[in-house]
């Protein structure tokens, strides 16, 4: 029975993995720029999701604060953000 556990989660992290990938490096650039111009000065992380999305994790902006953020992945706009 404590084989389940583990079993299951070695079959979740591949899955997981699986739904977003980091950038091209033309693409990344393109999306730190547009960040950049949107008021954001740093980051942690960018993933594309399989869907199409952008996602950022831990973007500073110029108030200070971190937020989640996605973006449009044709305009690179942030259509989506939450504060951390």
């Amino acid at each position: 029975m404590r084989r389940t556990p583990f079993l299951a989660a070695a079959f979740l992290v591949p899955l997981a993995a699986a739904e977003a990938r980091e950038p091209a490096p033309e693409m990344k650039a393109r999306i730190e720029a547009a960040l950049r111009e949107q008021g954001y000065t740093a980051w942690e992380e960018i993933e594309m999701k399989r869907d199409g999305r952008v996602e950022v994790d831990d973007a500073r902006s110029t108030d200070g604060k971190e937020y989640d953020l996605e973006l449009d992945p044709q305009t690179l706009r942030v259509t989506k953000r939450e504060e951390d």
